[in-house]
């Protein structure tokens, strides 16, 4: 009984898997903080983009609340 304990204690075959797990969780936590804060630079970029691309077909660009827009 005792060899066994000792054996339990002793094995670290799933101590990689773990860490495994943690990195990808570090991973997901850094990539959520980091969309989170570009958000508006991104949403802004495209922005500007669609309203250059639509100014330049002679059209007015309109931008929503929800970030959506519209060229008409």
């Amino acid at each position: 009984m005792i060899k066994v304990i000792r054996s339990f204690v002793n094995d670290e075959s799933g101590a990689t898997a773990i860490e495994y797990g943690l990195i990808a969780a570090l991973v997901a936590l850094v990539g959520v903080v980091a969309f989170t804060a570009l958000g508006d630079t991104v949403t802004k970029a495209f922005s500007d983009i669609a309203s250059a691309l639509c100014n330049g077909t002679d059209g007015t660009f309109v931008l929503t609340n929800n970030g959506a827009g519209s060229c008409t």
